[in-house]
């Protein structure tokens, strides 16, 4: 997994996997989910994260928390 963050947007891009990205998912107005041709998830953009983060529900919870806590994000569980 790898994080990346976006200031001036104040969002971030978990990028899970490196597949051609081919549809993506809205969970919220804050979350959404890419995914490749196959169904499988290659990434999970999170907007507004200078407030907090909702991760329950994300695919990879336990991981994105931990990922986004190394980056100083406060995490809502």
């Amino acid at each position: 997994m790898e994080y990346q963050y976006a200031r001036g947007a104040d969002c971030a891009y978990i990028l899970i996997n490196d597949l051609p990205h081919a549809y993506s998912k809205a969970i919220d107005e804050a979350r959404f989910i890419d995914y490749a041709a196959d169904g499988i998830i290659i990434g999970i953009e999170l907007l507004y994260i200078s407030s907090w983060v909702d991760v329950s529900g994300l695919p990879y919870e336990p991981e994105i928390a931990k990922l986004l806590g190394k980056h100083k994000v406060k995490v809502y569980a």
